[in-house]
């Protein structure tokens, strides 16, 4: 090798590095643009508002809106007290799945006799669960909130209170509606229903099927 070819072979490494580098800035970047979704998904999944995790968390709720939303750039010490407060590791509110496994390792969510069991594990966009829910006797509390939201039974009965309807799904059963009217859903009557819900901003619809509540 002449010392041109070594000056070359050093420009080259010193290019590939910078390279290499960029490359690596952008990954981070990628992975810290997605914190806040994903703060926000667990959040709601849990049914915890802003204040309440503020209080669990001693973090302000302009603090944690800022994080939600991108606007805060997330650290370790504002992270450990959420991960504490909704109880889950830290690398699920910032670690991305080990690449090259398709399979997606459902962590299932259990909560007021409601098991949750995430199909997705990518923060932002339509998000998937395969849902349990045990009868109980919790009176319906309609909610709203931003965003669409999908259905599909696929064993028990589940009622479904949305605005001034009130009515039960079956097996094999679908129903859609917009988030930001008054809704809310659990089993019909004393035994367990199954379900799986599908939640975003946009997407295709499906077909709806229902029949009123009995009496």
């Amino acid at each position: 090798m002449t010392a041109e070819d070594a000056r070359d072979h050093r420009h080259t490494h010193r290019q590939e590095d910078r390279s290499q580098d960029a490359r690596e800035d952008e990954r981070i970047d990628e992975v810290l643009s997605e914190v806040g979704p994903r703060l926000r998904r667990i959040r709601r999944e849990r049914g915890a508002t802003l204040a309440e995790l503020s209080t669990s968390t001693g973090i302000s709720v302009s603090t944690l809106s800022r994080l939600e939303s991108g606007q805060r750039k997330p650290s370790l010490e504002l992270l450990l007290p959420i991960a504490r407060a909704h109880q889950v590791p830290l690398d699920e509110l910032v670690g991305a799945p080990p690449a090259g496994d398709p399979r997606v390792r459902a962590k299932p969510i259990v909560r007021h006799g409601r098991t949750m069991y995430p199909l997705t594990r990518q923060p932002g966009g339509l998000q998937a669960y395969k849902v349990v829910q045990q009868p109980g006797a919790e009176t319906p509390d309609p909610r709203v909130h931003e965003g669409y939201e999908w259905l599909y039974v696929l064993s028990g009965r589940l009622r479904l209170v949305l605005g001034e309807h009130d009515v039960v799904l079956g097996a094999g059963e679908a129903a859609e509606f917009d988030t930001r009217v008054p809704h809310w859903f659990g089993p019909a009557g004393d035994r367990p229903v199954e379900f799986l819900s599908l939640f975003g901003p946009q997407g295709e619809r499906m077909h709806v099927r229902a029949r009123p509540k009995s009496s």
